[in-house]
């Protein structure tokens, strides 16, 4: 797990000169663990990047390493082997690893997030034992199933249905775009136990990979983040044990709800370490390339771009850390979570366009990882919620503040 004694044996030095910026007004621990996820992402993940993405690898080493060092369990109390830290250090965790391989964080994004995050919340000591403890080293993940293929972002359409039978709960149904398919140990689902109570009768389940009736469909061969894998989960009268029920009947709209506030800061985090590698990737070529007798950074279209660039990514993040600490401190903050994602989401689409054009023909090639960047950053104005999503969810919340 992290700790600041882990740290010192790495032989990381706690000042940097690529650290993040505003990293002064960290804590001690959350600018070591930034340095240590910094220097991890250059050594473990920025090397094989490139091939997890071109032969749509699932980094199963470099996972288990981030579980090594307390990454796949964050804010998960210790007594279950998680790290024990704040989610603002779990932001700056998730900025890290996605700047080295934007799969290797939407694989952290979702164990920690999504996976975990409402099993330890909801779950009773009995669920936390067998489905949170084994799920924090990085040797087992899980998976969050909520979409479905009819019903998008209407979360509260679900037509996957949990019928109790004894002491049994059957599933029958179909879950899309689930994020760890095919590498997660368990999933928690989201099913219709009362059609008459619509999003009120929807209740969640903790489901083991190797249940009878629970089938994985095919892989999709996706446009970025390849070293993830992403399938349906097909349920035909899968039984589970009648205490795999989630939290209480019908509280699993609000389950959802919660869970994917709480995942909005992880994606919005993962969007900020794509907007920082591109930037990184746009300054580093410019310093490099002459053109007009100088290097390219010297020219005021390029000074335009950059500028444009870091001023996008800095708004982004202040808003991330916000979201994350207004969380930390039991504020509310779904409004500023929505927020958070959507800016730093386009804030990613921008810095890696951005990236492109500051590299030109370079940028259109997979020698380069610009390309890449450009492909990864495009989920993240659509999953967790899709910018149109993100901009409701805001204004919503701004007109019930002001109209009270």
């Amino acid at each position: 797990m992290f700790t600041l004694r882990n740290t010192a044996k790495l032989g990381l030095n706690l000042w940097s000169k690529r650290s993040i910026a505003s990293l002064s007004a960290l804590s001690e621990t959350h600018q070591m663990l930034q340095k240590t996820c910094r220097d991890f992402a250059d050594n473990e993940l920025i090397p094989v990047a490139a091939k997890i993405d071109r032969e749509h690898l699932y980094p199963a080493e470099q996972v288990e390493k981030m579980g090594e060092l307390g990454l796949m369990a964050v804010a998960i109390d210790e007594k279950y082997g998680g790290t024990g830290l704040d989610y603002l250090a779990y932001s700056i965790a998730m900025e890290e690893i996605s700047r080295g391989c934007a799969s290797a964080g939407v694989i952290m994004s979702v164990n920690n997030s999504l996976y975990l995050g409402p099993v330890d919340r909801y779950g009773n000591e009995e669920q936390k034992q067998k489905y949170v403890v084994g799920y924090t080293d990085g040797k087992k993940v899980g998976c969050f199933a909520l979409s479905e293929p009819g019903n998008g972002s209407d979360a509260g359409a679900a037509s996957t249905v949990a019928t109790l039978k004894g002491d049994r709960w059957v599933l029958n149904g179909t879950k899309c775009w689930i994020t760890n398919a095919y590498e997660a140990e368990s999933a928690v689902v989201f099913a219709t136990t009362d059609k008459s109570l619509k999003h009120k009768g929807i209740s969640a389940f903790i489901v083991p990979r190797g249940t009878p009736g629970f089938t994985l469909g095919k892989k999709e061969d996706k446009l970025g983040i390849r070293g993830s894998s992403t399938a349906q989960l097909i349920f035909e009268d899968c039984e589970i044990p009648k205490e795999n029920l989630l939290g209480e009947p019908g509280f699993g709209f609000k389950i959802a709800m919660q869970t994917l506030d709480a995942g909005r800061i992880g994606i919005a985090s993962q969007a900020l370490g794509i907007a920082q590698a591109s930037l990184e990737c746009a300054v580093d070529y410019a310093n490099k390339r002459i053109a007009f007798g100088k290097p390219i950074s010297k020219l005021q279209a390029i000074q335009q771009k950059i500028a444009d660039m870091s001023l996008n990514l800095e708004s982004a993040r202040l808003l991330t850390w916000r979201a994350a600490w207004l969380k930390d401190n039991k504020k509310p903050y779904t409004k500023e979570a929505a927020m958070a994602k959507l800016a730093a989401s386009e804030a990613a689409t921008f810095c890696a366009h951005q990236c492109i054009q500051v590299l030109g023909g370079m940028g259109y090639v997979s020698d380069m990882p610009a390309e890449r960047h450009y492909r990864d950053a495009r989920i993240t104005e659509i999953y967790e919620g899709t910018s149109e999503i993100q901009r409701l969810v805001i204004a919503g919340q701004i007109i019930k503040e002001l109209s009270a």
